[in-house]
């Protein structure tokens, strides 16, 4: 059982010891398993690294991030050289098919948009343009239209769960109509709800996956709140 102070504390560390984060000034509080981040860093990679750090920690229910991304003067680039960037990026990833992404970018800000069949492919296209100097967000509504019609059997999915050392499969129930899978039921943490999601998706044919998940964790409250 973790007191809030103790939750912020593992947060605090788990930041320092991200190479990428060592030199940032992102303030932590928690309450009850809610981190919240704040700050600013130069990058949008960082951004999200701090998100990911915090996520995996045990004990945290949920990250709220309020990190904003300030640019130096020689991260700062035009649109059309960041969109430029982008599509040359694509064209170097086996795994991104060819012109199946739509990018637009405005004030840094990357939209994407379009139909791939996997999600992975997805999930690729937006870990490309993260790490691109210049980016401040990303926005992706790309959406999974499998060209598989074979059906997306059940059983499958919930084998595959409980073959991961890190998930009780015992307290997870899966659901499947259509295309379409829904995960309930409880987690330990962060890193058991996503790493579930991730199993699912990787069913042939899926072509979206709603996480109801719920992270259950014991938390101490009888310490003085940090907010």
């Amino acid at each position: 059982m973790k007191t809030n102070e103790e939750l912020q504390k593992d947060v605090q560390d788990a930041m320092k010891w991200e190479p990428l984060l060592k030199a940032a000034e992102i303030g932590v509080t928690a309450k009850d398993g809610v981190i919240n981040l704040t700050g600013t860093v130069n990058s949008y990679s960082k951004k999200l690294e701090a998100e990911e750090a915090a996520k995996k920690i045990a004990g945290v229910r949920a990250v709220v991030e309020k990190i904003e991304v300030m640019l130096g003067s020689g991260s700062t680039k035009s649109d059309n050289e960041i969109a430029s960037e982008v599509l040359n990026v694509f064209d170097w990833h086996w795994n991104i098919p060819e012109n199946k992404v739509k990018v637009k970018v405005e004030g840094g800000w990357v939209t994407l948009d379009g139909e791939l069949p996997w999600n992975f492919q997805k999930e690729a296209v937006k870990r490309s343009v993260n790490e691109l100097t210049g980016v401040r967000g990303v926005t992706n509504n790309i959406n999974i239209i499998s060209d598989l019609r074979e059906e997306i059997v059940k059983i499958d999915i919930e084998d595959a769960i409980g073959r991961n050392w890190s998930i009780n499969a015992n307290d997870i129930k899966v659901d499947v109509s259509g295309n379409k899978v829904t995960l309930s039921g409880k987690v330990g943490s962060w890193y058991q709800k996503e790493e579930t999601e991730r199993i699912a998706w990787n069913a042939p044919g899926i072509e979206a996956v709603n996480n109801e998940l719920v992270i259950e964790c014991d938390y101490n409250t009888m310490t003085n709140s940090i907010f």
